[in-house]
C-alpha cells in the first residue's frame, strides 16, 4: 500500500483534481465547502487501472496552513505537485517543492491543472516554469501533464501514470514496531476514540495492546478500517483509521504516535543533518527560534548549529535541534524547521536522543557523519557509548542497527574486536565500545587495588561490593565477571574476587596478635572477641583460612574444639531425636549465651533445625 499527496498552491485545483480522480471529495470541513479551499487534511483513495489500491492525502494551499500541510506530506511515497494553468508557479508551489525534496520524497508527478482555460502557448510556457520549479530537486525527472478537471481530459491518463509509478515502487519494509503518526481525531457514537494517520513500520492488529507517545497513554485496538474497509490488521504504508478503546477524544492531540508500548519516548532534542532552502528568507543563525515538523508531530524549539555560527541558503551543517515540548522522533525521520515567516529547511533525523555536543568540536562531526554516511558497521561502533555498555536492543529501536543485520554485524564485531559484546544471563546482550571496555576495565583493576590496600588482611573484594562500584545490573555482571576471569585480570574465588598478583602479607604486629589468639583458644577451646587483641581484620583472616570457627560476631572457637563439640551433638540428636539449647549449655558447661549463639550457628551451617525450642537433624 502506497500513499499519494498533494502539494501547490491555494486553489490551484488540488482538490477538484482529487474529487475527479476518486469520485471523493476531500474537503470534509463545512468551512472548507463554505470557503473553497483546504483548510485541513482532506483524504481520499483511488483504485488504480492495475487492481490496486492507492491513498490520497490532500494538503491545504495557504501559506496560514502550512502546518496542516506538513502534518500530511510527511508519510507520502508520491507527491502531486498541481499547478494551475492560467496562474503558473506560485509562492506556495515553490514552498511546497522545497518541502518535498527537503524530505527526500523521490517520486513525483506535474500535473497542470485548468488546462481548459489557456491556449497553448500558456500552457508551453508554465509546463517550462514547472520543469524549471522541480530542476535539482528529488523529483527532478517527475513527468509533467496538462489535465482539466472540468473537461476530463487526461483524468484516465493520470490515473494510469500514477498506476506506473507505484509498479516501480518497492514494497515498505516492515520494522520492528508499527508507527501512526497522528494527524486527525475524532468520536463516533457507540464507538468511541477513532485516530487515523499513515502507518509505517509494522502492521498494527485487532485486539493489540498500544501506547501513546509522548503522554504515556495506553490504548487498545477495538477496529482498524482502511478505504472504508473493515480489517482485522493493517498494512505499514496504508492510510488506516483505528477505534481505539481506553482513551478519551479529548486525551488525543495531532502529532501523538501509536505504537507498541516501550520502546518509544518523547525526545527534547535531536541530532539533524540540516540543509537550507535556496530561497530561504533569512540566514539560520545559531540559536534561532524555529519550528520544528516531523511527521504529524510539531513544536516550537532552537536551532543549535554545530559547525558554524550560521548556514547561507542552499547550504547544510550539523545541528542540534531543542525542543520546548517532548515529540516522538526516530533515527531516520524527516523534518522540516520553519519561522514565522516561511519554511528554513529541513533534513534528516540522525540522533533521536543525543547528548550536549561541543560546538566546533570535530571529532563529534566526524562521528555525526559516520552516523549519516557509514557502513552499517561504521554506524554501529559510533552508536556505542564511550561511558556505558549499550543495550542491544537501545540500537534496534533507536534504529542504529536493522533487525536484519543483527546476526552478521554482531559476528563481525566478535571477530574484529572492534567491540565487546557480553552475553548477559537474562538472554539480552551488551555492547561496549572498546573505549567504555577499557574504562571498565581500568576502573576494575583500580577498585579491586584499591581494596587490597585498604583490607591488606582479607582474600579479596565480594562480588556484590565490585558490582555496586561498577554500576552493573545483576544480569551483566556475571558475563563481565567470566569474561575478566577468562583473560586472567582478575581470580573469582568463592564469593571473593582479587587481582592475580595479590597475596596476604602479614606484618610482625599480626604474626605475633595471630600466636596469641591461637595459642588462647587452643588452651580454652573458645574465646569472646572482646578477649582478644583488637584486630578484627587479622580475626577474620583467621577465620576465612580455617585457624577458627567464628559462630557470631563475638565468640570464636578453635577448630579441634568445634568439631567435637558438632560430633557429640550429633551423637546426642541421634540417639534421643533432639536436644535442647539447656542440654548443649549442660554437656560443654558453659553459659547459655554461647550455647545458645552455638545452635544458631549449626542451624545457619544446615546441620540442625529448631522445632520449638529444640533441634533436630536436618
Amino acid at each position: 500500500m502506497h500513499v499519494i499527496g498533494t502539494a501547490g498552491h491555494v486553489d490551484h485545483g488540488k482538490s477538484t483534481l482529487v474529487e475527479a480522480l476518486t469520485g471523493i471529495d476531500p474537503d470534509r470541513l463545512a468551512e472548507e465547502k463554505q470557503r473553497g479551499l483546504t483548510i485541513d487534511l482532506g483524504f481520499a483513495w483511488l483504485e488504480l487501472p492495475s487492481g490496486k489500491s492507492i491513498s490520497i492525502v490532500d494538503v491545504p494551499g495557504h501559506e496560514r496552513f502550512i502546518k496542516n500541510m506538513l502534518a500530511g506530506v510527511g508519510g507520502i511515497d508520491i507527491a502531486l505537485i498541481v499547478i494551475a494553468a492560467d496562474e503558473g508557479v506560485m509562492p506556495q508551489t515553490t514552498e511546497h517543492i522545497a518541502i518535498i525534496n527537503l524530505l527526500e520524497i523521490p517520486h513525483g508527478i506535474v500535473a497542470i491543472t485548468k488546462k481548459d482555460l489557456v491556449d497553448s502557448d500558456l500552457l508551453e510556457l508554465v509546463t517550462e516554469e514547472a520543469k524549471d520549479a522541480i530542476q535539482n530537486t528529488t523529483i527532478s525527472n517527475a513527468p509533467i501533464i496538462p489535465i482539466s478537471a472540468a473537461t476530463g481530459e487526461n483524468i484516465p491518463e493520470l490515473s494510469g501514470l500514477i498506476d506506473h509509478i507505484v509498479t516501480e515502487i518497492p514494497g515498505k519494509k516492515a520494522g520492528r514496531n508499527p508507527r501512526l503518526s497522528i494527524d486527525r481525531s475524532f468520536s463516533i457514537s457507540g464507538f468511541g476514540t477513532v485516530v487515523t494517520g499513515t502507518l509505517i513500520g509494522d502492521e498494527l492488529h485487532v485486539g493489540q495492546s498500544l501506547e501513546l507517545i509522548p503522554s504515556g497513554i495506553e490504548a487498545r485496538v477495538r477496529g482498524l478500517e482502511s478505504h472504508q474497509n473493515k480489517s482485522e490488521k493493517a498494512q505499514p504504508g496504508s492510510r488506516v483509521a483505528v477505534n481505539l478503546v481506553g482513551v478519551e477524544p479529548d486525551q488525543i492531540t495531532r502529532g501523538l504516535t501509536l505504537t507498541n508500548p516501550g520502546w518509544l519516548k518523547g525526545t527534547y532534542a535531536a541530532d539533524v543533518n540540516l540543509k537550507i532552502v535556496q530561497n530561504a528568507h533569512m540566514l539560520v543563525r545559531h540559536n534561532l527560534p524555529i519550528t520544528f515538523y516531523s511527521l504529524a508531530a510539531e513544536s516550537t524549539g532552537r536551532i543549535r548549529l554545530l559547525e558554524h555560527d550560521e548556514i547561507n541558503p542552499g547550504a547544510q551543517g550539523w545541528a542540534q535541534v531543542y525542543l520546548d515540548h517532548p515529540l516522538p522522533l526516530v533515527r531516520g525521520d524527516y523534518f522540516i524547521i520553519r519561522s514565522t515567516t516561511g519554511t528554513l529547511g529541513g533534513g534528516q533525523i540522525i540522533d533521536a536522543s543525543p547528548a550536549r555536543h561541543r560546538r566546533k568540536h570535530q571529532p563529534t562531526i566526524d562521528k555525526l557523519n559516520k552516523l549519516k554516511d557509514g557502513s552499517q558497521l561504521e554506524i554501529l561502533l559510533e552508536s556505542l557509548s564511550d561511558d556505558h555498555p549499550t543495550p542491544l536492543k537501545e540500537l534496534l529501536t533507536g534504529n542504529f542497527l536493522s533487525v536484519d543485520s543483527q546476526s552478521d554485524l554482531m559476528k563481525e564485531l566478535e571477530k574484529t574486536n572492534s567491540a565487546r559484546v557480553l552475553h548477559e544471563i537474562n538472554g539480552d546482550v551488551s555492547l561496549f565500545s572498546i573505549k567504555a571496555w577499557h574504562k571498565l576495565l581500568s576502573k576494575t583493576h583500580n577498585t579491586t587495588s584499591d581494596y587490597h590496600s585498604e583490607f591488606t588482611l582479607r582474600k579479596g573484594i565480594q562480588k556484590e561490593e565490585l558490582r555496586n562500584k561498577l554500576n552493573l545490573s545483576t544480569s551483566l555482571f556475571p558475563a563481565f565477571l567470566q569474561h575478566l576471569a577468562v583473560e586472567g585480570v582478575v581470580l573469582v574465588e568463592d564469593n571473593h574476587i582479587r587481582l592475580p598478583e595479590h597475596k596476604i602479607l602479614l606484618s610482625d604486629k599480626d604474626a605475633s596478635e595471630q600466636e596469641s589468639i591461637l595459642r588462647l583458644i587452643e588452651n580454652d577451646g573458645f574465646a569472646s572477641v572482646n578477649d582478644l587483641p583488637k584486630n578484627p581484620e587479622l580475626i577474620m583472616y583467621l577465620s576465612d583460612i580455617g585457624q577458627l570457627i567464628r559462630i557470631n560476631q563475638e565468640i570464636i572457637l578453635s577448630p579441634v574444639a568445634y568439631k567435637d563439640m558438632v560430633q557429640s551433638i550429633r551423637i546426642i540428636i541421634e540417639e534421643n531425636g533432639k536436644i535442647s539449647v539447656a542440654e548443649v549449655r549442660d554437656k560443654f558447661q558453659t553459659s547459655r549465651k554461647y550455647a545458645l549463639a552455638l545452635m544458631e550457628y549449626l542451624d545457619q551451617q544446615k546441620m540442625t533445625r529448631r522445632v520449638g525450642d529444640e533441634r533436630v537433624l536436618r
